[in-house]
């Protein structure tokens, strides 16, 4: 069983790698252990598919070098990816700060990648382990389930850690390493962050509710939807900031973000002075919100009887709720791995090993990051694209 190019993952990176030196001519086997291809793709947005962003740019990027993936995101670009989906007449609408989802089911983008794949020759094989790679002056060797499979070129597009009952694993690092690349250290990202016991307490009777916030960690900020969660907190506002936030950190929540809570407390101390503070708060945010901001500013009775200050701190509270998770829901929720294969090894053009010919690494795999928002897979349809011009 020789090939031309063997790659590591039927997954976005992959798929769309394999595209692209299939159309070159190559002789290409794309290698998976799941039953299907493209299973993120399926579940990712609601199962509607947030396949990239309008606003793509170098600084929604996290890596130790965030200009790594300026190369592959300038060659093939967030409109060639929409051109595409256009040619394919599926529909897609924008929901919001440049976020575009299919109108219909994320299969459709799957259909379009397998319809493409089979048109390029492609061959699919599922349900394959990969158990070994090896190389020689001959070229690489992949022992699997299915037999042994000599290539000349491999590309490894195995994705992170992030949810494991999808069958995620580390083998993409582990192979980087056995070549010789260094890995950087690897978290979850984009993930719900967690409360200990002490802090569930209070917030414990808000699971469910979600608000419009500004989260923040030290320079970083996002205004988004948040959500109480019985664990802790979740919401694109929350997933975002976790991706910058650290064991031990707290984080600032503006939770009534866009409105002044002192001023407009002053102002109904006139009209509403008789409410309890907590029902006049109410009026500005929900009732058990308002609840457990009363409480965490340590204020009480009725609105008219609050000095400026007390308004002041309760306000200050509303708009600068400091809180230090304990850690996050981890792999199991998260929806990108952090770090991977670092970029210092690898040639930003081509995605190609630096050291070791013919052995590439695109996507999630890679040391490259992106916010929540289809930042994600644009990464993907463009290392893939970058390596599937040369591998």
């Amino acid at each position: 069983m020789n090939y031309d190019v063997a790659i590591l993952g039927a997954g976005a990176a992959g798929m769309f790698c394999a595209i692209e030196a299939g159309r070159r001519g190559r002789r290409v086997l794309l290698l998976d252990h799941a039953k299907s291809a493209g299973d993120k793709i399926r579940i990712s947005g609601g199962g509607r598919c947030n396949f990239t962003n309008y606003n793509i740019a170098p600084e929604k990027f996290l890596s130790n070098n965030p200009r790594f993936a300026l190369s592959a995101l300038k060659r093939f670009t967030q409109w060639e990816f929409i051109a595409m989906v256009d040619a394919a007449g599926i529909g897609w609408h924008e929901k919001t700060l440049g976020q575009l989802f299919c109108d219909g089911s994320s299969k459709e983008i799957i259909s379009m990648l397998l319809d493409h794949m089979a048109k390029a020759g492609v061959e699919l094989r599922l349900q394959t382990q990969i158990d070994q790679v090896s190389r020689d002056e001959s070229g690489y060797q992949i022992l699997t389930s299915a037999g042994t499979i000599r290539a000349a070129s491999v590309v490894v597009a195995t994705g992170g850690k992030s949810i494991p009952k999808m069958g995620a694993t580390g083998l993409g690092y582990k192979l980087a390493q056995q070549f010789g690349l260094s890995v950087t250290k690897t978290r979850a990202g984009l993930v719900p962050l967690t409360f200990a016991p002490h802090v569930l307490d209070k917030t414990a009777g808000l699971s469910g509710l979600s608000v419009s916030a500004e989260v923040s960690h030290q320079r970083t900020r996002f205004s988004e939807g948040l959500l109480f969660t019985h664990r802790g907190l979740s919401g694109p506002s929350v997933l975002q900031i976790s991706s910058y936030w650290r064991e031990g950190d707290s984080i600032c929540v503006d939770l009534c973000a866009g409105q002044d809570i002192g001023k407009s407390l002053s102002e109904d101390r006139h009209t509403f002075g008789r409410l309890s503070v907590k029902n006049a708060l109410a009026r500005h945010v929900p009732e058990k919100l308002a609840a457990l901001m009363v409480a965490e500013a340590g204020v009480a009775g009725n609105l008219a009887d609050q000095s400026k200050a007390a308004l002041r701190g309760l306000a200050e509270t509303v708009h600068n709720w400091q809180v230090t998770p304990s850690g996050s829901e981890g792999y199991r929720t998260a929806e990108v791995t952090l770090g991977g294969v670092d970029t210092d090894g690898l040639d930003a053009r081509t995605m190609e090993s630096k050291a070791v010919p013919g052995l590439y690494f695109i996507g999630e795999v890679v040391d490259v990051t992106g916010w929540l928002g289809g930042y994600n897979f644009q990464w993907a349809w463009s290392s893939g694209w970058a390596a599937g011009q040369v591998c």
